[in-house]
């Protein structure tokens, strides 16, 4: 069974009530197991467990050290491209905004390259809006060997791309893949995407199975953060995540949550946020998941990333420019895909790090055979 299969047996209103129906008795429930199953999972996002945030963060900061030690790695994004074929309502990049296009060639990849190395970072993930025309397989190819050249990570966040295409992107060094879903409501995906081949949501969908097709060594996953009822889409985030690692469990998995930021346009969150909730749905995500990572990246404050530190995360995002060929020509920001919110340089948050008791990792692996 695919995992479209599976969510097509999931009616999003139960979903809804389900969570929302949680009670006390519930959620106590779930903090009382060692291994937390979907219906545990609901417990801990429902408005119920609020109240049990704080038991919730003391385990949660306990099981991340016991697996993952008092780390921190670093990555860096490097948008290559804000070129997009697709029309969505919430993406500064989408094809109807009148913003000036770029796509880097190799001396400004280059460029790009050099600047960030100068920050520390070892961690790339390399960003595109999604035009298969000017970044496509062809583009990847001249690309990949310049970046792998100089970094010992390479992680990729672009248009979801055949298996086959994977399989090559791993022979070419690309350690991860993340594909966010935006939303798991098939409903409210279809009113957000008009145009372009980001409107297939089952091809979206599938992703991830053929990067577990192919062998990558991390996939990531996740939720765009108000597109919808934010409760339903990280509740279905968390089932793709348990679907994902039962037949996958070569690849390690990542998870995301990116509440939605200014860009753009006008487009308004349909569901929002607050940060005492996320804090409640990082550490939910810990506690039904004791291995998976979670990442946070600049779209978030420094008080709110400099407090989450030990409550679960184990990547975070620093210094990061939205738009192509933003490191190496800092003078325009008429280029970005969103506005960040923590917009302190790498050794800023390195410290700010390092004053919470963690270490920063900028260099994650090596990948010595095959």
């Amino acid at each position: 069974m695919s995992f479209s299969e599976l969510l097509a047996q999931y009616d999003s209103a139960e979903v809804h009530l389900a969570i929302n129906s949680k009670s006390a008795a519930d959620v106590e429930r779930a903090l009382a197991k060692d291994k937390l199953d979907l219906d545990d999972f609901q417990a801990l996002i429902s408005p119920a467990a609020e109240a049990y945030l704080e038991q919730m963060a003391q385990r949660s900061q306990r099981i991340t050290q016991q697996r993952f030690g008092k780390n921190q790695q670093f990555y860096i994004p490097l948008y290559l491209s804000n070129m997009c074929s697709n029309v969505c309502e919430y993406c500064g990049f989408s094809m109807g905004n009148k913003i000036r296009r770029v796509t880097l060639d190799e001396q400004a990849i280059d460029a790009e390259l050099e600047a960030i190395k100068q920050l520390g970072f070892d961690h790339i993930l390399l960003v595109t809006g999604e035009s298969e025309r000017l970044t496509g397989m062809p583009y990847f190819r001249k690309v990949l060997p310049r970046v792998k050249a100089r970094f010992n990570h390479v992680s990729m966040e672009v248009q979801p791309l055949e298996q086959a295409e994977y399989e090559e992107l791993v022979s070419l060094g690309v350690d991860a893949v993340m594909v966010y879903q935006e939303t798991y409501n098939r409903r409210r995906y279809a009113e957000v995407h008009h145009k372009g081949k980001k409107c297939d949501f089952d091809f979206r969908l599938a992703t991830p199975e053929r990067l577990g097709e192919a062998g990558i060594r991390k996939i990531g996953i996740g939720a765009l953060i108000g597109l919808d009822e934010w409760r339903n889409d990280c509740f279905f985030a968390a089932a793709h995540l348990q679907y994902l690692e039962r037949r996958y469990w070569q690849s390690k998995f990542s998870i995301s949550f990116p509440r939605l930021r200014p860009c753009e346009g006008s487009f308004q969150p349909k569901s929002l946020m607050t940060d005492k909730q996320l804090v409640q749905l990082i550490c939910a995500y810990r506690l039904f998941n004791h291995d998976v990572e979670l990442s946070l990246s600049t779209r978030e404050s420094e008080h709110f990333r400099n407090h989450a530190i030990p409550l679960g995360i184990t990547s975070m995002s620093a210094f990061s420019s939205t738009q192509p060929g933003g490191y190496a020509d800092t003078s325009s920001k008429a280029l970005e895909q969103f506005e960040i919110s923590d917009d302190r340089r790498p050794e800023e948050v390195a410290a700010a790090v390092r004053k919470a008791g963690y270490q920063v990792v900028w260099k994650d692996w090596d990948r010595v055979m095959g």
